[in-house]
């Protein structure tokens, strides 16, 4: 029979029922029939725990107003710690993942932060009390063991996170808003994120995978059933999931995993230089083709670049087999890798590609930090300062070229809180004399003034103030 005959609308009927013209078929064998990411979710599943917190807070029953040290020392704290301000149990919850079959959990820093009480509640509904063995907020990471566990638990192992490309199918376990542990799917959306601002070291594995608030410190799985990232934050203009979340790489879990398990502190590499990423100005300017890399500015004399024989004007390009995009991802390789290791640092100096290889190395705790509290008649009594160095720097966040004398602590009371003083001002002069040093600091203040003129960096801010005596 010739088709020809047939009409358009018999033709569109043919097509829609035809599996030939369709391109598609039902399911011929029963493993087609039973596709399913059920025999992934029961494996890694158990791995997965809901972790609640309790801490004790206190409602505020005065105007803030009496929180000012002029009003309090008129009134002191007899107010603020009247009958009238009522303390409450405060709730949160969050997830974690075991990834030790002795009942060591990774989970967010923001999850546990401030906690009284903390429960673990698995898969299987047994709840155990846990503790924390370590946390760092900079990373957005935290460590904790369960107390008293009988046994051993199943546990998630960590897979290379740079293995994994866009368009990866992966899960997303967690405890969304409490409803108890759910199962999203999604692929791998885009890796080496460090454009997002949660945290200080921005580097992130983003997902459509469904994430909302509880999934905190759950995991994200890989389909061969390995963890590859701790869920921390979505974008969300509503609170629910648009389908951007975003994971923290395991390899840097790992790497502070490794640090506080046995109840350190992390202690992150550094290599002794500041830089900038490029620009499409800055290539422009440099003759390099396209925005690429790091442009280094500053360099610490005698630090691990300048011993490699970087220079400033130098433009960062990868370390070891990967590229380097922007400053971000430049701290991210090098503080995932172990202190004493060597890597590989390809750059371009005027239009020509090198490579040079240096070791990694912790930051110097020179000077020494020599913590001392400030006595005394003048506007500083009752300050806890601090020599600081590079590696008292990269412990509180702060740029490791900063040099001088940083105030560490602020006694309640005392003189330099009521001449507004805050932690981690920088103390640069003292009627115009620069202090880099402890010692100088304080024999200037021995001399017994007519008033003290004092400048400070305060975040990046030069601020100067003048006490007569």
């Amino acid at each position: 029979m010739n088709l020809k005959i047939f009409s358009p609308l018999f033709l569109l009927f043919l097509f829609i029922i035809s599996p030939t013209f369709a391109q598609k078929h039902v399911p011929v064998s029963q493993a087609e029939i039973k596709l399913s990411f059920a025999p992934l979710v029961k494996k890694v599943a158990p791995a997965v725990v809901n972790i609640f917190t309790r801490k004790t807070v206190t409602q505020r029953a005065f105007p803030p107003l009496f929180d000012d040290p002029f009003f309090r020392r008129f009134f002191g704290d007899s107010l603020r710690k009247s009958p009238q301000s009522r303390k409450k149990v405060q709730n949160s919850l969050g997830s974690g993942v075991i990834v030790k079959s002795d009942g060591i959990i990774i989970t967010n820093h923001h999850v546990i932060k401030g906690a009284e009480e903390i429960t673990v509640v698995l898969s299987d509904r047994r709840e155990f009390d846990a503790k924390v063995i370590g946390s760092d907020k900079r990373t957005d990471l935290a460590i904790l063991k369960i107390n008293e566990l009988k046994g051993k638990l199943p546990f998630l192992s960590l897979r290379d996170s740079d293995d994994l490309e866009v368009g990866d199918l992966v899960l997303a376990i967690g405890n969304p808003f409490g409803v108890g542990q759910t199962v999203t799917s999604g692929i791998i959306s885009a890796l080496a994120r460090t454009q997002v601002g949660i945290n200080d070291l921005n580097f992130f594995i983003q997902t459509d995978a469904a994430i909302n608030p509880g999934n905190s410190g759950g995991a994200l799985v890989s389909l061969d059933g390995k963890l590859v990232g701790i869920n921390s934050a979505i974008y969300s203009k509503g609170g629910g999931s648009v389908g951007i979340g975003f994971a923290i790489p395991t390899n840097m879990v790992r790497t502070v995993l490794t640090s506080l398990a046995s109840g350190g502190r992390v202690v992150r590499p550094w290599i002794g230089a500041e830089g900038q990423g490029v620009t499409s100005d800055i290539a422009a300017s440099i003759n390099m083709k396209r925005p690429i890399g790091v442009l280094i500015n500053r360099i610490y004399p005698k630090g691990p670049f300048d011993r490699a024989g970087i220079k400033v004007g130098d433009v960062i390009i990868g370390v070891d087999k990967h590229d380097v995009n922007d400053s971000e991802s430049l701290r991210f390789r090098i503080i995932t890798q172990p202190i004493g290791d060597s890597l590989s640092i390809r750059f371009i100096r005027r239009g020509k590609k090198q490579s040079v290889t240096f070791r990694i190395e912790a930051p110097p705790e020179k000077p020494i930090i020599n913590k001392t509290e400030l006595n005394g008649f003048n506007p500083l009594q009752g300050v806890l300062i601090g020599n600081l160095s590079p590696a008292l720097a990269d412990q509180i966040g702060k740029s490791l070229f900063l040099q001088g004398v940083i105030v560490l602590k602020i006694r309640q009371g005392s003189p330099a809180q009521r001449f507004g003083f805050q932690r981690y001002d920088i103390i640069k002069q003292l009627n115009g004399s620069e202090v880099k040093r402890i010692k100088q600091l304080q024999s200037l203040l021995s001399k017994k003034p007519d008033q003290w003129v004092i400048t400070i960096n305060r975040s990046g801010k030069i601020l100067s103030m003048t006490v007569k005596r």
